[in-house]
C-alpha cells in the first residue's frame, strides 16, 4: 500500500496536474498536499467536503446504492477532480484544463486510489 506522500506526489505527476490534496470528509481535515495551483490549497481541499457531502446526501435520499467514483467540476482554466477513497477520503486533484487528458487523469486518479485504499464500500 502506497504512504500519503508518494501518493500526493504520483498525482502530481499527471500531465497538467498543479495541485494534489488528500482529504478526510468526516472531519475536513487536510491529510497531505502537494503542489502550487495558484490559491490556498488546503482550504480548497477542505471547502470541496461540503461538495462531497451534499452529493453523498443526495445520493441516499434517493436510494441509489451505486458508490461515488468521483467528482468534477470544472473551471473555465482548471478541471477540479473529487476522487473517492474508502468510505472517509478523497483526492482533490487541480488540473490546467490546456496541459491535461481529464480521461488520463481519471485512469491515473484510479489507480492512485486504488493503491492508497483501505476500506471500500
Amino acid at each position: 500500500m502506497a504512504t500519503i506522500k508518494d501518493s500526493l506526489e504520483e498525482a502530481l505527476s499527471i500531465d497538467g496536474s498543479v495541485g494534489a490534496a488528500l482529504v478526510d470528509f468526516e472531519s475536513g481535515m487536510c491529510l497531505g498536499n502537494a503542489g502550487q495551483p495558484g490559491f490556498d490549497l488546503e482550504l480548497a481541499a477542505a471547502g470541496n467536503t461540503e461538495v462531497v457531502r451534499a452529493k453523498k446526501n443526495i445520493r441516499d435520499r434517493l436510494g441509489l446504492t451505486d458508490r461515488i467514483e468521483d467528482i468534477l467540476i470544472t473551471l473555465d482554466s482548471q478541471y477540479h477532480l473529487i476522487r473517492m477513497v474508502g468510505t472517509t477520503m478523497f483526492f482533490y486533484l487541480v488540473l490546467q484544463r490546456d496541459k491535461s487528458n481529464l480521461a488520463l487523469a481519471r485512469k491515473q486518479l484510479s489507480t492512485i486510489e486504488k493503491a492508497l485504499e483501505i476500506e471500500r464500500t
